[in-house]
């Protein structure tokens, strides 16, 4: 590895070996086994996102076919000048041709490669073709594909390398042995930058190797060039460590304790504190998507404290980082943080419109701040639970300011422009009185009559068997009830009422007897009724006539 200095470090440490191939231990295993069973198939397909090994693990299959090493005694390659490895790596061996898809995407180019592959190779064992960014071929040229791909000739292989294996036709990934290799994991990236920090004698500190590992998000070669970049500039200073914050300021990141502080003073509502300090790390050179990916970094953060507990085993944040988060995690809300989440990716849409970066920034910062202070009002279905050991207590305020909030200001469900509000208002205001012109509630058999016209079985089931009515009037429902009903009736039944007759009503809970609910009223009527027909003198001739019969039911004659 230490050979050919003036190489660029993504490509002087390249895996030459699948125990080098580091974060995908699975698939390696897995294709080194194929190849000791003699079990190939005639075309692999590997996917990922850039920077994962997908041309690397191409070339390393080629190499394993075509390498005089025996597989199954775990010998070791020789590299004598008869093997083909070297050829290999250095991308000019006759019989492994590596074809980029973006720049040869037609028919003509694929019908060029299908008649190469009626040869046989010229040295190696298999002629292999290596076609990387497949999605980009054309569907014609697809199509020309499939029959080669899928019964090539014996001594022919094909591996196809792509990022966005979604745009592959499924008659092609059919036919393919696919293998999807997965983004690296951070501490997996750090121990690889520490292990080329040491054989390149680079001075860089543990918390900059993080930084730059969490910068490269999961891709080896982008960790790699930038850990590049950074032996670059330390280079110019051979007797000081890379440091953390020379590494932000290298890639334009800013320092997430200060980002934490930011959102500190946002939380509180300190718009003074908080444009100082968000001025501060502009005046840095501060990048506006960077910067707001990074806040989105610590709301997550935030709502894993709030919901997941401690994080303080988190391998790449500082112990004052931990503390910070700690600290203002504790006046929170998930309902906030999702609310901050969504509007921070809608600025990040933004940022492509507005001419000015920091315009758009501090309006951003100043939204979070009021959306903060915009307090979720209390619900019924809460008050309702409580005791109601003392006297009857209207709810009529509470009522008025939960309905008015779920329609006139819904800034804490989806953040609605106010000509959605407008619209939303309208509708709502037109449908209700359709309702009211339709029908009058005068009585509780009239609400009852209603939740059932309006299908509405939850509350019809309520109304009929968990509520004892105590008074009723125009506009106004005295009840008790037991410990069956259900927790939103409150709310529910105010929303329907105002629905229904486009007018608040003013229900109160009252510990006073209501006597039976209507569906027991209802049985004792029912009873009355058998009683009294079984004191007729048609029953008492019927039952001497058919002395096992009984009567169960009585119903009237329009019934």
């Amino acid at each position: 590895m230490n050979k050919n200095k003036s190489k660029i470090l993504a490509l002087k440490y390249r895996p030459s070996t699948f125990k080098e191939l580091i974060g995908q231990e699975v698939i390696s295993e897995t294709i080194s086994n194929a190849i000791k069973m003699n079990k190939t198939p005639n075309a692999y397909l590997l996917t990922g996102i850039r920077g994962v090994g997908k041309t690397t693990t191409a070339r390393l299959i080629a190499k394993a076919l075509n390498c005089f090493k025996n597989f199954e005694k775990d010998e070791k390659c020789g590299e004598k000048e008869t093997c083909h490895c070297r050829e290999i790596e250095n991308s000019n061996h006759i019989d492994v041709l590596e074809m980029d898809a973006a720049s040869k995407t037609g028919i003509d180019d694929v019908r060029e490669l299908i008649e190469n592959s009626k040869y046989n190779p010229t040295s190696a064992k298999y002629k292999i073709f290596i076609i990387d960014e497949v999605h980009m071929l054309s569907k014609q040229a697809f199509n020309g594909l499939l029959k080669t791909l899928e019964e090539p000739p014996e001594k022919l292989k094909f591996i196809l390398a792509t990022t966005e294996v979604r745009k592959i036709p499924i008659t092609v990934l059919s036919r393919c042995q696919r293998f999807d290799l997965k983004r690296v994991s951070l501490i997996a990236i750090s121990k690889h930058l520490k292990e080329i920090c040491t054989i390149e004698k680079g001075n860089v500190t543990e918390q900059a190797l993080n930084i730059i590992s969490r910068a490269s998000e999961g891709s080896v070669r982008d960790a790699v060039s930038l850990l590049d970049r950074t032996l670059i500039h330390q280079s110019l200073k051979p007797d000081q460590a890379i440091d953390a914050k020379e590494v932000r300021d290298m890639l334009g990141l800013v320092d997430k304790s200060k980002l934490i502080n930011l959102l500190g003073f946002v939380f509180k509502g300190d718009q003074k504190n908080t444009l100082k300090i968000f001025k501060e790390i502009f005046d840095d050179g501060l990048d506006g998507k960077l910067f707001l990916n990074d806040i989105l970094e610590i709301i997550y953060l935030l709502s894993r404290r709030i919901n997941l507990g401690p994080i303080d085993k988190d391998l790449f944040l500082s112990e004052n980082e931990v503390e910070l988060i700690e600290l203002n995690s504790k006046n929170l809300n998930t309902k906030d943080l999702a609310l901050f989440w969504q509007l921070t990716i809608k600025t990040i849409e933004d940022l492509r419109t507005v001419s000015s970066e920091q315009s758009a920034l501090e309006m951003y910062l100043i939204q979070l701040m009021h959306i903060k202070d915009i307090e979720d009002t209390d619900t019924i279905e809460d008050l309702n639970m409580k005791s109601i050991s003392e006297q009857p207590v209207s709810k009529k305020k509470i009522e008025e300011k939960n309905i008015e909030q779920n329609l006139v200001n819904p800034v804490k469900q989806q953040l609605k422009s106010v000509e959605q509000i407008k619209v939303f208002k309208e509708k709502s205001e037109k449908k209700n009185n359709e309702v009211a012109s339709n029908f009058e509630i005068k009585s509780f058999t009239d609400l009852i009559f209603m939740a059932g016209k309006e299908k509405d079985a939850e509350l019809k089931f309520d109304l009929e068997r968990n509520v004892k009515l105590i008074k009723f009037e125009n506009g106004k429902i005295d009840i008790n009830f037991n410990e069956k009903l259900n927790k939103n009736f409150i709310k529910k039944l105010s929303q329907s009422l105002l629905k229904w007759t486009n007018k608040r009503w003013i229900i109160t809970l009252s510990k006073e007897d209501g006597g039976k609910t209507f569906m027991e009223e209802k049985k004792d009527e029912k009873k009355r009724l058998l009683e009294n027909e079984k004191n007729t003198n048609l029953y008492k001739e019927i039952s001497s006539i058919f002395p096992d019969a009984d009567l169960t039911d009585v119903k009237e004659e329009n019934d």
